[in-house]
C-alpha cells in the first residue's frame, strides 16, 4: 500500500540571498493540501522555485516555519528531509554513469533496503511509469529519449515511496506531444498514490491541465491568487492574473475537461496478425491495428485493406493519442495531427476509444448555451 500525502504548510517564510537588497521570497504562507496537486505558475525569477526549494532545504529560509504532515522541517536532517521528499526536475538529472535501474534504486539504497527489495521496487516503478524492466533497466541516459528520461525522473522521485513529491518544470525540454503524455501519467500516477505534489511551472496551461490548486505568484513570490483552475479561469483575482488566463474562455474550458467526461466513439479494430479479408469495416472508411497489447498502432483505408495480405505493415502509423486523463483540449490538438478523430487510451496504452472534432464541438455549442 503506497504512503499518501500528507499537508504541507509554510508560515511566513522568507529567503535573503547575500548582496541582493530586496527578498527574492518575501513572507510566504500557503497550505497544501495532503493529496492534492499545487501548481505554483509565473514569470521567470518571480521566487517560485526557490520556494518550492525551501520545501526539501535545497535552499534553507532565511525565516519562517514550514511543516510536513505537522513535522517541523527545519527541525529534520536536510539529507534525511530530501529523502522523504521525491524531487524531479527539467530533464530528469540522471547521472550518465547509472542505469535506469541503478538510477531508481538510489534512494532506496541509500536508505538500507535489501537488495531485492530495491530490484522488486525498480521493476514496480518502471511498471507504473510505463516502461518494460525487460528492455530498459540495463539502459543508460543516452539510449533514452527525452520523455523516457523523465519517466525515470519520476520513477526515481517516487521510488522510496514518499508522501511528498516536488517537480520543478519536470515536462519543459521535451517536445509537445510527449509533455501532453507525460502530463496524462502523472495524473494518472496521481489517480492511484495521491501524493502531495507541489509542481512548478511557467505555463499556465499547464498549471490548469494538472493543478487541484494553481497559486498564481508575481514577485518575490507574492501570492496573487490561490485558488482552483475552474475558479482563476471565471474569475481572476485582478488584471495581473487575467493576464496569464488570456483570452478564449471556450478553449480553456476545454482544459478543465477530461476525455473521460465525454462519451467515446468507436473504431473498427483488428489485431495486427489477424486475416484482412476477415475484417469487416461495418460501413466504416478506416481500420484501427492494434497490436498483441491491445495497443493502437496503424490506420488502414478501405481501400489498403482490400489489397493487403498482412495487417502487420499497412497503413499509416498512429502518430499522437490521448488518454482517458487527457483534457479535450489535448484531444483537439490530437485530432489536428491525425486528421479529424483522436484514439483514446487506458491506463497500460491498450485502446478504449475515440473522441472527434463533433464530440468538442458539441461541448462547446453546451458550454456557450450555460454561459
Amino acid at each position: 500500500m503506497a504512503e499518501e500525502g500528507i499537508e504541507i504548510r509554510l508560515d511566513h517564510v522568507t529567503k535573503r540571498f547575500p548582496g541582493q537588497k530586496a527578498p527574492a521570497v518575501d513572507d510566504f504562507s500557503m497550505v497544501v493540501p495532503a493529496g492534492e496537486i499545487v501548481v505554483f505558475v509565473g514569470p521567470s525569477g518571480c521566487g517560485k522555485t526557490t520556494t518550492m526549494r525551501m520545501i526539501n532545504r535545497l535552499i534553507e529560509p532565511t525565516s519562517g516555519t514550514i511543516t510536513i504532515g505537522g513535522e517541523d522541517a527545519l527541525r529534520i536532517d536536510p539529507d534525511e528531509l530530501r529523502r522523504r521528499v521525491g524531487y524531479a526536475i527539467q530533464q530528469a538529472g540522471l547521472f550518465p554513469h547509472f542505469t535506469v535501474a541503478q538510477s531508481i534504486g538510489i534512494v532506496p539504497g541509500l536508505l538500507g533496503w535489501d537488495k531485492k527489495r530495491i530490484a522488486d521496487r525498480v521493476e514496480e516503478m518502471m511498471d507504473l511509469v510505463g516502461l518494460d524492466p525487460a528492455e530498459f533497466a540495463g539502459r543508460y541516459p543516452r539510449q533514452l529519449s527525452g520523455g523516457q528520461q523523465q519517466r525515470v525522473g519520476v520513477a526515481r522521485a517516487l521510488a522510496a515511496d514518499p508522501p511528498v513529491l516536488l517537480m520543478d518544470e519536470p515536462f519543459g525540454a521535451v517536445d509537445p506531444i510527449t509533455r501532453g503524455h507525460l502530463q496524462d501519467e502523472l495524473l494518472r500516477l496521481q489517480s492511484e498514490l495521491h501524493k502531495t505534489i507541489v509542481f512548478v511551472t511557467h505555463d499556465f496551461d499547464e498549471a490548469v491541465k494538472l493543478g487541484d490548486k494553481i497559486a498564481v505568484l508575481g514577485d518575490r513570490s507574492t501570492i496573487l491568487q490561490y485558488d482552483t483552475p475552474d475558479a482563476i479561469l471565471t474569475n481572476p483575482a485582478d488584471d495581473t492574473v487575467a493576464g496569464f488566463v488570456g483570452a478564449g474562455a471556450s478553449l480553456k474550458a476545454l482544459t478543465l475537461t477530461r476525455v473521460r467526461d465525454v462519451e467515446l466513439g468507436q473504431a473498427v479494430t483488428a489485431r495486427a496478425d489477424a486475416d484482412p479479408s476477415t475484417v469487416d469495416l461495418r460501413g466504416e472508411k478506416f481500420l484501427l491495428v492494434l497490436d498483441r497489447r491491445d495497443r493502437p498502432v496503424r490506420w488502414v483505408h478501405q481501400n489498403e485493406l482490400r489489397r493487403a495480405s498482412s495487417l502487420a505493415s499497412v497503413g499509416s502509423p498512429v502518430q499522437d493519442s490521448v488518454s482517458l486523463q487527457s483534457t479535450l483540449r489535448d484531444a483537439l490538438e490530437a485530432m489536428l495531427t491525425e486528421g479529424g478523430r483522436a484514439v483514446v487510451t487506458g491506463s497500460r496504452g491498450e485502446y478504449v476509444g475515440t473522441v472527434d472534432l463533433a464530440t468538442v464541438t458539441e461541448f462547446v455549442q453546451q458550454l456557450r448555451a450555460t454561459a
